[in-house]
């Protein structure tokens, strides 16, 4: 009796996190999948237990947690359902961390620090995870601290396109709010149609966590629409700094547009009274409603995200997305 060989069916399933489950239903209606079932609680002592209602064998799955405060919770959380993924005979399993947490920490300022973007690479390389596929990462570099593929998404078509379909016609400057993002501003420049690039200088001490110093404008920025762009805004001192700045040198008006709002403390007021037009984000963390004011837009990242992970499961190209530019 001959053997018959079959190609086994690829079964995708899809895992949340309770730090942002309404991105994950979100991502999980742009998939037209449904989020796995599952049981989560915290112990008395904060400790974190996960179970899934349903069986992940050979599964091809994806488990989303965005890393937002408390982060130490939501990080512990997304690698022990990792670990339940490994210990349930899941096939592959991809991390999708909208937010990389612990990014900052990519390298050491000074003797005797760690780098804790390294070590949450190798954490979740412990847990079983065999891809990662996370947004806007604060250093490239940081791709590279994982022993197995990265996509890194980028949201400036995202942002960009927004501000493009709000403001037709709009004589733009594209500002980075220090010199180590100007790479991101050229990109930004090329988007918008050749906009002129500005920097702001500033000084940071690296023993004041959160703090900087916004000196001056490097380059023409006057009777122009500025775009001040980052990867994300914690607690808001800078770009509310660079807001004063560019306004004193001459700008039109200034709009902030950043991928990740972490929103930390006095974030929201100072961004809601900061003088900017308007203030942009994506939604890969979540901004509870107490944070949000007048000027602020939060766009989608859903539809960017569910698209690399259906092209992650069809062993597609994620680099496609970005018009072969990521």
């Amino acid at each position: 009796m001959s053997a018959i060989s079959a190609t086994p069916t690829k079964n995708m399933m899809l895992f949340s996190g309770r730090a942002h489950l309404e991105l994950a239903e979100h991502v999980a209606k742009e998939l037209d999948v449904t989020v796995t079932p599952q049981s989560a609680y915290s112990f008395a002592n904060g400790e974190i237990f996960v179970r899934f209602e349903e069986s992940v064998r050979g599964s091809d799955a994806f488990v989303l947690q965005s890393h937002s405060a408390p982060i130490n919770d939501a990080l512990m959380e997304h690698l022990i359902m990792v670990d339940a993924l490994k210990r349930g005979s899941a096939k592959r399993i991809t991390v999708v961390m909208p937010f990389w947490g612990y990014a900052r920490q990519d390298k050491k300022h000074r003797g005797r620090e760690p780098i804790s973007a390294r070590l949450i690479a190798d954490m979740f390389k412990v847990a079983g995870a065999d891809r990662i596929l996370t947004v806007d990462l604060h250093t490239a570099q940081i791709q590279g601290f994982f022993d197995g593929p990265v996509d890194h998404l980028f949201a400036l078509p995202v942002l960009a396109d927004y501000i493009k379909s709000t403001r037709p016609d709009t004589n733009f400057a594209v500002v980075s709010p220090d010199s180590g993002r100007v790479r991101l501003a050229e990109r930004w420049s090329e988007t918008l149609g050749g906009t002129p690039l500005a920097f702001i200088h500033k000084t940071r001490d690296p023993r004041k966590p959160n703090e900087a110093v916004a000196n001056r404008v490097v380059g023409d920025i006057e009777g122009r629409t500025c775009v001040v762009i980052d990867d994300m805004i914690d607690t808001g001192g800078t770009v509310a700094k660079a807001v004063e700045v560019l306004q004193k040198e001459g700008a039109a008006s200034v709009i902030i547009a950043a991928t990740h709002g972490v929103l930390s403390g006095p974030a929201p007021e100072r961004l809601a009274n900061c003088g900017a037009d308007e203030v942009i984000f994506t939604d890969t963390l979540p901004i509870p409603h107490e944070k949000r004011f007048a000027n602020m837009t939060v766009l989608p990242i859903a539809p960017l995200l569910a698209e690399a992970i259906h092209q992650v499961f069809e062993d597609g190209s994620v680099t496609s997305l970005f018009d072969g530019n990521a």
